[in-house]
């Protein structure tokens, strides 16, 4: 990576302000998952570690813009942190303003100081310069490990990075460290998955990835759009009618990289409990939907995958929600963690789903940031990224 990290800077005696993706599911004031918290450990503990105060910041859901809003405040976050790191943190009423700024001038080394919600400021989400200049006079060092929001041009993102030293943290360094296998000098055989519903949101990353993997397999609900643009008739099906012709340009230009599922579990209803049966793909009866790969493909695709070097990974193959429509995602989920190869799972669902299948631990790397991870595969440069001084 040719960005500066936190081990590139002096830190001892600084005030270190890290923008951090707390985004944590939050029920009747309880964080009910802890995972992207423990994430960024690693670098708040070496910030701690080389005598620096740290102030943390973050965005929660997505408040209106209009100042404090109890459900979406950081407070249960700056609780569950301060048990993580065995010591106080402290919460700040705002992320800006003259309080803020004496409760971070105030600040000894090894102390933490949690600022509220920056999304309680409109400001935040239009990279507003007057207000990243108030976030970045609370610090020193600005530290980005909010992978996550990199995507995002705010103003905890690349804002503040115009005011101060940025360097990326633990967290962000190891984002790019894999998702770059994927993108710039991969280890073949490379094979990449997508999944998820529909082609329309992914268009750019078949795009580029079918520029440099060796096969691509795509399932879940846009696989439908693919198989519809074949010819077949998906029923009640999800498809994007919209897409076809997008499907079928695809089609042509990947000449034998494409693999598609060649039967499906199928469902009377979109529900749970819904009659299933398993078909091949071009005998899907009236009135019946896909929800699932099918035992064919499941063997089709891992015939695929023995001998990969790297798998990238990014989307259900079906509705794995459902415990009825799981099992062509776990088992696919199941190949990955036997493999032997570089495997890089995209976030979002896809983290969720080799969780769910008990196998996230044998994963090389589970991305923390499904959109971010998403735009990385498309060749995007992330502004959050690209806003860290060089090396």
């Amino acid at each position: 990576m040719n960005k500066k990290t936190v081990r590139d800077i002096d830190l001892k005696g600084k005030r270190v302000l890290m923008r951090v993706d707390f985004n944590v599911p939050i029920e009747k004031g309880v964080v009910t998952d802890d995972k992207r918290i423990r994430a960024a450990l690693p670098t708040i503990q070496y910030v701690l570690d080389q005598g620096a105060a740290l102030i943390v910041m973050s965005h929660l859901g997505r408040p209106k813009g209009t100042g404090f809003e109890e459900e979406f405040s950081l407070k249960p976050v700056a609780q569950v942190l301060s048990q993580l790191l065995g010591r106080p943190v402290q919460m700040a009423p705002d992320c800006i303003g003259q309080h803020v700024e004496a409760m971070a001038r105030a600040l000894q080394p090894g102390q933490v100081l949690m600022l509220e919600n920056v999304r309680f400021h409109k400001e935040e989400e239009k990279n507003d310069a007057e207000f990243a200049r108030q976030l970045a006079a609370l610090g020193e060092v600005y530290v980005n490990d909010a992978f996550g929001a990199a995507h995002r041009a705010h103003a905890s993102t690349t804002g503040v990075a115009k005011f101060l030293p940025a360097v990326s943290g633990f967290l962000m360094q190891q984002e790019l460290e894999y998702l770059s296998r994927a993108t710039l000098n991969p280890e073949r055989p490379y094979v990449a998955i997508l999944g998820g519903a529909k082609i329309s949101d992914k268009i750019a990353v078949i795009e580029n990835l079918l520029t440099r993997c060796d096969r691509l397999i795509i399932g879940g609900g846009m696989a439908n759009t693919f198989l519809a643009a074949q010819g077949y008739n998906m029923q009640e099906s999800l498809v994007e009618p919209n897409a076809i012709e997008t499907a079928k340009k695809i089609i042509a230009s990947a000449g034998n990289k494409l693999l598609l599922p060649v039967d499906a579990v199928i469902a009377d209803k979109f529900q749970d409990d819904a009659n299933t049966q398993i078909v091949d793909v071009d005998k899907i009866p009236p009135g019946w939907r896909v929800m699932d790969i099918g035992p064919k493909s499941v063997a089709s695709f891992s015939e695929a995958l023995h001998g990969a070097k790297l798998i990238v990974w990014n989307g259900p193959l079906g509705v794995f929600e459902m415990p009825k429509f799981a099992e062509g995602t776990f088992a696919i989920a199941r190949v990955l963690a036997n493999s032997g190869a570089t495997t890089v799972i995209g976030g979002g669902d896809s983290a969720s789903a080799v969780k769910k299948a008990g196998v996230a631990k044998q994963m090389t790397h589970v991305s923390t940031g499904g959109g971010a991870s998403l735009e990385f595969l498309e060749g995007k440069v992330l502004p959050g990224v690209a806003a860290l001084n060089d090396k």
